[in-house]
């Protein structure tokens, strides 16, 4: 039977109280969460990328990871719409960001790859963008570890072109390169959010044919929240899946700090609504990119984006881990009804 002392020993290590500590004080880590190499181990890594050279409009998301854990000062430790509290069930940790080369799209791609993979043998990963293009190298490790990947992508835009002026590697092509070099399960893969114009039709034809079923924004208006989660647990199912967040596919009223903002977008609740609906789905990782903070107006992008995070570690929280005899079922009605039932807030203890 394990003592007191080793029970507590093996306890997570949460955020900064903010009762003790005030929250605009101490290091400025996602979430006021503990460093990589404070802990003796750990089951989620929070990973910043600070890189955009592969961006085609308006660029600063290289400064989108300091922007997020800035913006994610007052996050408090309980969620109640899962209820769940997502650093006392699983040890989170801040890995600091990855050095890669500003000049060189492919040598930052593999510098993005070697320290996915290096991380992703010890924890999942939470990885904060940067450009779209660092999907391409994370997915890269994913599938080293997990074999073909469901992709759920959250996006103003499909992200699925050939080439911008040429470059096969930006943040417009990371999912049509992932498909062509079989990383992608494409029977299971979906886009959420898509909306705006388009260069010609075929650019959806082209999304399907590589493996991605869409839901298009303007979709929303009629299947509702609740449809839109019952449609992506029917396609996601029980494979391993990477969740992969465009701040764009935010209305600019919400995310105005990123670089091809489009109208018409999904609310900031909307979003979080649906992320929750993946409780109990088989996460394996997930990004958050494109934030731009150059563009951004009083944190209003980078909180949209640190709550965005919050509800994707609660979400790993009540996924499966490493070592599960199995995999939850993915059951679209338990996610209809995460989306649809409001939370008795009362029921658990949030912290001031």
């Amino acid at each position: 039977m394990a003592t007191d002392e080793q029970a507590d020993a093996a306890a997570p290590i949460g955020p900064l109280d903010g009762a003790v500590i005030p929250r605009y004080a101490g290091l400025p880590t996602f979430a006021r969460l503990p460093r990589r190499e404070d802990v003796p181990r750990f089951d989620v890594a929070v990973l910043g990328v600070p890189f955009d050279s592969g961006v085609s409009y308006r660029p600063g998301a290289r400064f989108g990871p300091a922007h997020i854990r800035q913006s994610s000062r007052l996050l408090r430790p309980y969620n109640p719409a899962l209820e769940v509290s997502p650093f006392g069930v699983q040890q989170v940790v801040d890995a600091g960001d990855l050095a890669v080369n500003p000049f060189d799209i492919g040598q930052a791609i593999g510098q993005i790859e070697a320290g996915a993979r290096e991380l992703s043998a010890q924890a999942k990963l939470l990885v904060l963008g940067g450009d779209h293009t660092i999907a391409l190298p994370v997915l890269r490790a994913m599938h080293a570890m997990h074999g073909e990947i469901a992709v759920l992508h959250f996006d103003a835009h499909l992200d699925t072109w050939d080439t911008y002026f040429g470059e096969p590697y930006t943040h417009g092509t990371p999912f049509r390169r992932a498909s062509e070099e079989g990383l992608l399960d494409r029977e299971h893969c979906l886009h959420i959010g898509i909306r705006g114009p388009l260069y010609n039709p075929a650019d959806l034809t082209d999304s399907f044919d590589l493996g991605f079923a869409t839901v298009h924004c303007v979709e929303l208006e009629t299947l509702g929240v609740a449809g839109v989660i019952e449609r992506m647990r029917a396609r996601l199912g029980d494979r391993p899946v990477y969740v992969s967040v465009d701040i764009d596919v935010l209305d600019p009223a919400y995310a105005p700090g990123t670089g091809t903002p489009e109208a018409g977008g999904m609310t900031s609740r909307e979003l979080l609504a649906v992320l929750r609906g993946l409780m109990g789905a088989n996460i394996v990782s997930a990004d958050i990119v494109e934030v731009s903070p150059a563009y951004d107006h009083a944190e209003i992008t980078g909180i949209a984006a640190a709550h965005v995070g919050f509800e994707l570690l609660s979400v790993l929280a009540l996924s499966p881990r490493a070592g599960d005899p199995a995999v939850l079922d993915a059951v679209p009605e338990l996610a209809v009804e995460v989306a649809t039932v409001v939370p008795d807030v009362t029921a658990g203890r949030v912290e001031r």
